[in-house]
């Protein structure tokens, strides 16, 4: 861990909405112990920690993930409604561990029975504050899909219920274009059969955390 110093000696609030842009003046210490200039840099926030989780049924074998419509991907032509894991904002008075469990409820109509933590990172730690907590649970998946998510949050999110296999091929595939689903799957792919066996043995409900 690194001990130099650092400050920010002003904020500004450049737009505050759902998400909140500010633009940060920074003065660091440099590798070489000098102070360096006074500089700029645009902070995207929004909460401060993120929940994800990569919801598997280690009985049936089949991963969950769900599809919703998001804006980005039709700003470069792309095709907006994108293929993830469950993922939402750690609430106030929440841990990321009960966000995971509330997530998946809302966004999935799924019950987690263990959850094991795969990662905690920065998604971009250049541009934006946003921290996300990436988990693995079990649940049992639902014999269909569906449709589901918190109205007064314009949330209309489709359940895909896939093969363990299926959703690895889609990883390989180039399929899957959110960053938080590709780390959890990369995750998977090298851990499915070891987890799944552990899973299968433990006592349903025993929490791994």
């Amino acid at each position: 861990m690194s001990s130099k110093k650092y400050e920010i000696l002003r904020r500004e609030v450049l737009f505050q909405g759902f998400f909140r842009v500010d633009r940060l003046h920074i003065r660091h210490e440099r590798f070489d112990g000098s102070d360096s200039a006074i500089f700029t840099r645009e902070m995207f926030h929004r909460s401060p920690k993120v929940a994800g989780v990569l919801l598997f049924d280690p009985q049936q074998d089949k991963v969950v993930l769900v599809e919703q419509f998001r804006p980005a991907p039709a700003e470069i032509g792309m095709d907006p409604w994108v293929m993830e894991i469950v993922l939402g904002m750690v609430d106030a008075g929440e841990t990321p561990e009960q966000a995971a469990r509330r997530e998946a409820l809302e966004e999935a109509g799924c019950e987690i029975q263990n959850l094991q933590p795969i990662a905690a990172y920065f998604s971009s730690p250049g541009g934006t504050s946003e921290y996300i907590h990436l988990f693995v649970g079990r649940v049992t998946a639902p014999a269909e899909g569906g449709v589901f998510g918190v109205a007064h949050e314009n949330e209309d999110i489709r359940v895909h219920v896939l093969d363990a296999m299926q959703a690895i091929t889609m990883l390989y595939a180039n399929k899957i274009h959110d960053a938080q689903t590709l780390v959890a799957l990369q995750w998977f792919a090298t851990r499915h059969t070891d987890l799944r066996s552990r899973w299968l043995v433990s006592d349903v409900g025993t929490p791994i955390i």
